[in-house]
């Protein structure tokens, strides 16, 4: 049997424990969080010891498998803590705020012999998944350009630690982190990236970015995301045009993912609809199958820590980018 430690008892918090108890090997054992009643609230749930103590959290004997659930300004530091204890890391995206205390986290977790993932979901929402495959597949022949959009009002926590992008990174690093990461693992290794944003200039609790990525195989990506829309609004949109057709998707569409196929010839191709239905199954019950899968046999998780790394590396450029007004090439120096 498994114990998992959660810190950060927020909506996060309670979504992984809710996966993590659902596997028949894994049992919630801890729960920790600055806010006592918060990490009482949690560990009730589970029949679980509450911590406001990260020391003692992380040396209960019981947890082997700690899931970080915190603000990103701790995410390094706690899995750096973690892997010296031996426990191996779930934390949520990005990695750190920083490139520097990235490395750190990913040499702490090699160093001790334990598996480290972190939460890009994206990978695990059945559109993306599927669209990923129709890519290999060369279902729109070779890929050029990319349009991704992802939309919400400004989260809101205790504290408005988003609002401060020192700590958040703002939209490009917290939340449009998570197309980044989707194109490296579809078209690999990007060159430069082109950043406007407002995350320095911007009203307070607003923010909005559109970055112009160049891959290193010439895909072309426009990747835009925004915190300036009404509390409680979320969208998505991702287009591929390839040289033999285009997918679209569209998460406020009833039939969200379509291909369309360009003609052969004489041949006249109808657009062909795949239905691929986002409540099948939880994408976050999918994301910590398949960390508990990679703890279990030993293998490395399919977001490995050196994708997190890159995803964060790209981000940090863009940002970079914004501040500057030019472009940024990568790798960072």
């Amino acid at each position: 049997m498994y114990g998992v430690g959660v810190i950060g008892c927020g909506g996060m918090g309670r979504s992984h424990a809710g996966h993590f108890a659902s596997l028949p090997d894994v049992e919630v054992v801890a729960c920790a969080d600055s806010n006592p009643d918060a990490a009482q609230r949690l560990a009730a749930q589970h029949h679980a010891r509450s911590y406001t103590d990260v020391q003692q959290f992380l040396d209960d004997p019981r947890v082997n498998i700690v899931a970080i659930c915190t603000p990103t300004p701790v995410h390094a530091g706690l899995i750096e803590s973690a892997a010296r204890r031996g426990k191996h890391v779930f934390c949520e995206k990005p990695i750190a705020r920083t490139l520097a205390d990235a490395r750190r986290a990913i040499d702490a977790a090699k160093a001790s012999g334990v598996k480290l993932m972190i939460g890009h979901v994206l990978r695990f929402f059945p559109e993306y998944a599927a669209t990923k495959k129709l890519l290999d597949d060369g279902a729109v022949g070779r890929p050029a350009v990319v349009r991704t959009t992802r939309n919400s009002g400004h989260p809101r926590t205790a504290g408005d630690w988003f609002g401060d992008p020192d700590q958040s990174g703002g939209v490009m690093v917290d939340m449009i982190i998570h197309d980044l990461d989707f194109l490296l693992w579809c078209f690999g290794p990007a060159e430069r990236v082109y950043c406007r944003a407002l995350t320095y200039r911007g009203p307070e609790l607003t923010d909005y970015g559109l970055a112009t990525v160049r891959f290193k195989n010439r895909v072309i990506a426009h990747v835009e995301g925004s915190w300036a829309h009404p509390p409680g609004t979320f969208f998505t949109k991702l287009e591929i045009a390839g040289d033999a057709g285009l997918i679209d998707y569209d998460s406020q569409a009833s039939s969200p993912l379509q291909v369309w196929k360009k003609a052969v010839g004489d041949e006249k191709a109808p657009g062909v609809v795949v239905p691929e239905s986002p409540l099948a199954e939880s994408p976050y019950q999918i994301e910590v199958c398949e960390f508990m899968d990679a703890v279990r046999t030993g293998r490395e998780p399919c977001v490995t820590p050196e994708d997190a790394y890159n995803a964060l590396e790209l981000a940090l450029a863009a940002l970079e980018s914004s501040r500057r007004g030019e472009p940024v090439n990568l790798p960072l120096g």
